[in-house]
């Protein structure tokens, strides 16, 4: 998937995952979009207590937030894919259609894989 066929709020979630990722030096950054358009952004937490996924974290985000739905996620990171965890979480707020946008750490989307 190139830049230019990204609709330019799922480009805003990847930019804002990449964001995160980057300021705090974290493997992996993630951005929701609810069904408001408000946005939630992540990183990856490991603390000795608490292990959370970025993708996690910011699903966690928004139920705290008030969301009830997902448009979409994405999530900024060197691994190949998503792992089953992160897409149960967001297919739990969002529903098994939602869209999850997989990008490295340049931002260029690699692929897209649904929550279900």
């Amino acid at each position: 998937m190139t830049d230019s066929a990204l609709d330019p709020e799922d480009r805003k979630i990847v930019t804002l995952a990449r964001s995160a990722r980057a300021r705090n030096g974290v493997p992996e950054g993630a951005a929701v979009r609810d069904e408001t358009g408000r946005t939630y952004v992540a990183g990856t937490v490991a603390l000795d207590s608490l292990k959370l996924s970025a993708l996690r974290t910011a699903v966690a985000m928004a139920v705290a937030s008030g969301a009830t739905s997902l448009e979409a996620a994405a999530v900024v990171t060197d691994a190949e894919g998503v792992p089953g965890e992160d897409l149960a979480a967001v297919r739990d707020l969002g529903g098994a259609g939602t869209p999850v946008l997989v990008a490295g750490s340049d931002g260029a989307v690699r692929l897209t894989v649904s929550a279900g």
